[in-house]
């Protein structure tokens, strides 16, 4: 609600030479503005939505303390504006004496109008030291000096009342649709089994609904407390509404609420994830079973190698495995998020540990394989270059084949087999042609 600005200051010239008619008369005209204006603003600070609810409130804190005091202000503005009227009502009273006002009329009205011709009893002027210095048992003011009085007194009383005011239009209402938000999300946190002692999320759900519970009482009793005036500003209200905690609170709420929507998240596609997952060890189970069959074949095979050991299935990956399972089946999805991710994490190194550890049980097998293919390779050489009846090739090649396809096979003796093989190839497709004699002459 708007309040009307403060009073006019009072215009007249300090106590001097007597007034004439006309200067009495724009005087009292002059004063007679200034008391409509004073009583618009009274009126309407009277009215002030803040001020009811100052009136109607259980206050605490600074707000109870500076009320306390501007409600003697108020009650002090109202009889300086009797005292203040009493005087305009007399001045007019003087002047209507007569048309043409005689120097006694002049004199009565110069002293009212500008000489301190107000006396206020110690009844009227008693308040808070702060607001009118040291108790006097009377004061005697003028006119000039009783609106300053009610200017400075009406000034603090206002800012106090607007400050107050757009507290609690700012606060309780944001704070009650936070709240509101509140419920939804500890509703929905609920649903998916997110609760205090059993999620941080849900703990941190608990001390939300304190703190904005506590934040309303608190803005609602002492408003002031959540005010922060402007820098320089000597306007009343002139500052803005203390946010922090209200921003707080809020963006921990945004934060519960993504952890929540990260459970829902888990809640709509765990049974699709928790399938991957078993696809995932059922593929590393029969991937390291390959491993321990290919194992056994190694070392029939192979002699004079060293096959590494392979593993067990990971039961405790199947364990955890049929956990994530149980909680699905309860609907503890604040308890399967966490568990599906580092599952999904292990699962994937597992199925690549069993295929690494396939790969070296079966190295051996591949290196025979590439010794085999290599033979061949060269026989085929030689067939093409017509020396497939060389004995020498014969022989070798008898003995690297007797060696690579027997059984255990030596890699070692083997791989040297092959590679006289390739020498003797080698040799006959490039024999060394003996060096030119030197000529001498």
């Amino acid at each position: 609600m708007g309040v009307a600005g403060p009073f006019p200051g009072y215009a007249g010239k300090p106590p001097g030479p007597v007034l004439d008619r006309d200067e009495a008369d724009r005087a009292l005209a002059r004063l007679g503005a200034e008391h409509e204006a004073i009583e618009t603003s009274l009126l309407a600070l009277q009215d002030h939505a803040g001020r009811r609810l100052l009136e109607g409130a259980d206050l605490t804190g600074v707000t109870k303390e500076r009320w306390a005091t501007t409600e003697q202000s108020i009650t002090l503005l109202w009889g300086y504006f009797d005292a203040y009227a009493a005087a305009i009502e007399e001045a007019r009273e003087i002047r209507a004496r007569r048309r043409s006002p005689n120097r006694d009329d002049l004199l009565a009205l110069t002293e009212l109008l500008r000489g301190q011709s107000v006396t206020l009893a110690s009844t009227a002027t008693r308040a808070d030291p702060s607001i009118t210095g040291p108790a006097k048992l009377s004061e005697r003011f003028s006119l000039e000096e009783l609106v300053a009085r009610m200017n400075d007194l009406y000034a603090r009383s206002l800012d106090m009342v607007v400050a107050s005011d757009s507290v609690w239009s700012a606060l309780p209402a944001r704070i009650d649709l936070l709240a509101a938000e509140l419920r939804r999300t500890r509703s929905l946190a609920h649903s998916v089994g997110v609760r205090p002692g059993e999620h941080p999320a849900g703990d941190d759900l608990e001390s939300i609904t304190h703190e904005l519970t506590t934040l309303r009482v608190q803005v609602i009793s002492d408003p002031l407390a959540f005010w922060l005036p402007g820098p320089g500003s000597a306007a009343p209200g002139g500052g803005r509404p203390d946010t922090a905690r209200y921003d707080r609170a809020a963006r921990a709420l945004d934060d519960v609420r993504r952890e929540i929507e990260a459970v829902l998240a888990v809640r709509q596609d765990a049974e699709q994830r928790l399938v991957q997952l078993r696809d995932i060890l059922s593929r590393a189970d029969r991937t390291l079973a390959e491993a321990r069959s290919a194992r056994g074949e190694v070392l029939a095979k192979i002699a004079a190698s060293e096959v590494p050991a392979v593993s067990g299935p990971p039961t405790a990956l199947q364990e955890r495995l049929a956990a994530a399972s149980e909680y699905r089946r309860h609907a503890q999805w604040h308890r399967l998020s966490p568990l599906l991710e580092s599952l999904e994490r292990e699962a994937e190194d597992e199925l690549l540990r069993a295929r690494e550890s396939l790969t070296a049980v079966t190295a051996p097998l591949a290196v025979r394989a590439e010794l085999r293919g290599r033979l061949d390779a060269y026989k085929a050489k030689v067939a093409r270059h017509g020396l497939a009846e060389d004995p020498v090739l014969i022989e070798r090649y008898d003995a690297a084949r007797r060696m690579l396809w027997s059984a255990p096979c030596d890699l070692r003796v083997a791989a040297q087999s092959v590679l006289r093989y390739q020498e003797a190839v080698a040799e006959l497709l490039n024999p060394r042609r003996p060096c030119a004699p030197e000529d001498r002459r």
